[in-house]
């Protein structure tokens, strides 16, 4: 893999409020945001913090499926209604599922490369409570093949990741792999009562190991999986500006204010195919595997991950896939604490998708905005301590069933 040719760099952060059940104040029955005042929200964010909508040359936006949840297609031209100043500015909306947000993020990377751009808006929106979880699971599902829809899962994802956690379980033993479940879980609520914008900031809930270690309910809902193995049904939108070195410039912005990305790998796997091995995340270890190639580094260097936690038995075969436990030994890694806040490489310092929330073409975005964060120093409570010599971030987002995948690693500017 080769070295990107420009410096590029992200900036300015933003993430709207992850909204749903576990907020105060959501309310089902009451009038909520729609997809314009997530995206006007989190894109005024940004352009206040790079100077305004003038040093903006282009924007993306990811989304997976507004054209079901909220019969709204065509969201490029939204961005607009964002600022009067990005009023004909050249945009693409991008969808890869729950992968669509870092694909946003690599197609603004790649206009930056290709010197069409010196800076670059990127946006990531979803809006899901629209309707009941059950008819949501329905619409997630185009995630998958849709020729497995009829025989699949009322509860279609949910069921694929059951499949793989009782894999797992049957593999590498079932009392271990749910505790290494719960801890997850735990985790991700811990570290999501940190962080303002979470859907889980209000939790309070003592006992979260007990949650976690609830038994599954085949009857209610899938074989292997509790509901709180689940990342919740999210609204919300995370943005943040892609520049080269020109661009900070432009934008008034020092160094010390930004993350290098210093590569990407992307990962396609064939959606008409079931997994070779269902304990294994191999396009998530591929687009990894690139990733780290490309920036030249081992995966010791490493201070920091975000990861795409879509069920708890994902984030434990994602520690696998990057290699920081051998096959099998993810649930001892995050037994062991390793995975914690103040473990050896904390996971999803906000919450991540269980604890902060899925808002599903937002997430890959909302987790550049996390380590632009850490990196930096601007997360607030959840901030974590890095290591001077371990100064990289890598975010992992996975579209589908470990189809579509982007990894990409940053340093402290």
């Amino acid at each position: 893999m080769t070295k990107l040719r420009r410096k590029i760099y992200m900036v300015a952060g933003y993430n709207t409020i992850s909204m749903g059940t576990g907020r105060k104040e959501f309310n089902p029955k009451k009038e909520r945001p729609g997809l314009e005042e997530y995206m006007k929200e989190a894109g005024q964010g940004v352009l206040k913090a790079i100077g305004g909508a003038q040093n903006v040359d282009e924007a993306v936006i990811g989304n997976f499926i507004a054209s079901r949840f909220n019969a709204q297609g065509n969201l490029a031209a939204f961005v607009p209604f964002i600022d009067e100043g990005l009023r004909f500015k050249p945009t693409v909306r991008v969808e890869g599922a729950c992968g669509s947000g870092a694909l946003a993020l690599v197609t603004g990377i790649r206009s930056v490369l290709a010197e069409t751009a010196e800076v670059v808006l990127v946006l990531g929106v979803e809006v899901q409570n629209t309707v009941k979880a059950i008819y949501g699971a329905d619409i997630l599902a185009a995630a998958g093949w849709a020729k497995e829809r009829k025989d699949g899962h009322a509860y279609f994802f949910p069921g694929k990741f059951s499949d793989r956690s009782k894999a797992y379980a049957a593999k590498f033993g079932e009392e271990k792999t749910r505790a290494a479940m719960a801890q997850w879980f735990k985790n991700a609520i811990e570290n999501a009562r940190l962080c303002p914008t979470a859907q889980e900031y209000h939790n309070t809930v003592k006992d979260l190991t007990a949650l976690g270690m609830s038994k599954p309910n085949p009857k209610g809902f899938v074989d292997a999986l509790n509901v709180f193995d689940c990342s919740k049904v999210s609204d919300g939108a995370s943005a943040i500006a892609i520049v080269s070195e020109e661009g900070l410039k432009r934008c008034g912005i020092s160094k010390s204010d930004a993350v290098e990305v210093i590569s990407f790998g992307q990962a396609s796997d064939d959606i008409t195919k079931a997994p070779e091995d269902l304990t294994k995340l191999v396009a998530t270890k591929n687009a990894v595997e690139k990733a780290l190639a490309s920036a030249g580094i081992e995966k010791d260097m490493i201070a920091t991950v975000e990861t795409h936690d879509c069920f708890t038995i994902a984030g434990i075969m994602a520690i696998e896939a990057i290699g920081f436990a051998e096959y099998g030994k993810g649930i001892d890694f995050v037994l062991d604490g390793n995975t914690s806040r103040s473990g050896k490489v904390p996971f999803n310092t906000t919450g991540g998708l269980i604890g902060w929330g899925h808002p599903t073409g937002a997430t890959g975005v909302h987790q550049a905005v996390t380590i632009w964060e850490q990196l930096t120093g601007k997360a607030g409570d959840s901030q974590i301590t890095i290591n001077p010599d371990r100064p990289y971030g890598l975010s992992i987002n996975m579209g589908g069933d470990d189809k579509s995948l982007v990894a990409i690693v940053y340093k402290k500017g």
